[in-house]
């Protein structure tokens, strides 16, 4: 994959150069402020951009702010957000932009190689990626979800971080027909709209996420 990076920490920005090339991907540009972003995704159009939210000069939301910026330019481009700590106002901002090739990680992920390359790859295919601690603290303080039983609740927790039906089953040691049916539930409680099975699950995350 072609990777632009945005990160101003020199050695987190460095380790992630070396640990991408590693795997085979192609670094094609690194900035580290704000307001580079998008002239350089405009220039490269990269396969995935992973971005840190707070960059310079404020450092306060400028990669956040680029983030968005750039989905509205280009709607496709998958973006992979990087962050400290847990801020859910980020993550529910930044998918309220649409779920699709999407991921919000906690910047210690990057420490767990295997889950970090998962996620980038389910990203860049136009998945979902959410770091389980963001899911965690979101789940626990959405009142309009009261209706799932805590089944429902850790499979749609489970959809948020972007896993599909065989893996959640696998985490939740039952079977795929027990997720489906799961699902299903989840999605006739929460009275989505008539729509695609794929599209029906991102709302799902939306859902929860903005509730």
């Amino acid at each position: 994959m072609r990777i632009v990076i945005a990160e101003d920490n020199v050695l987190l920005r460095e380790g992630l150069i070396l640990l991408l090339e590693d795997v085979g991907h192609e670094i094609v540009a690194v900035v580290g402020s704000g307001p580079e972003i998008v002239p350089t995704l405009l220039e490269h159009r990269p396969d995935v951009a992973v971005l840190d939210v707070r960059l310079p000069p404020g450092f306060r939301d400028e990669g956040l702010r680029a983030a968005i910026e750039a989905r509205k330019l280009m709607p496709d481009l998958p973006l992979l957000v990087l962050s400290q700590y847990v801020e859910e106002s980020y993550a529910a901002e930044l998918l309220g932009q649409g779920a699709s090739g999407i991921g919000y990680l906690l910047k210690d992920r990057v420490g767990h190689i295997e889950e970090f390359q998962d996620a980038l790859e389910r990203v860049a295919a136009g998945g979902t990626a959410l770091d389980p601690e963001v899911v965690s603290q979101l789940m626990s303080r959405r009142d309009p979800l009261d209706a799932l039983s805590p089944r429902e609740r850790e499979v749609l927790g489970l959809m948020a971080q972007g896993l599909d039906n065989p893996t959640i089953a696998t985490t939740l040691f039952i079977t795929e027909r027990s997720v489906s049916k799961h699902i299903g539930s989840i999605l006739a409680k929460l009275n989505l709209p008539p729509s695609d099975s794929g599209h029906r699950r991102v709302l799902a995350v939306l859902a929860y996420l903005n509730a």
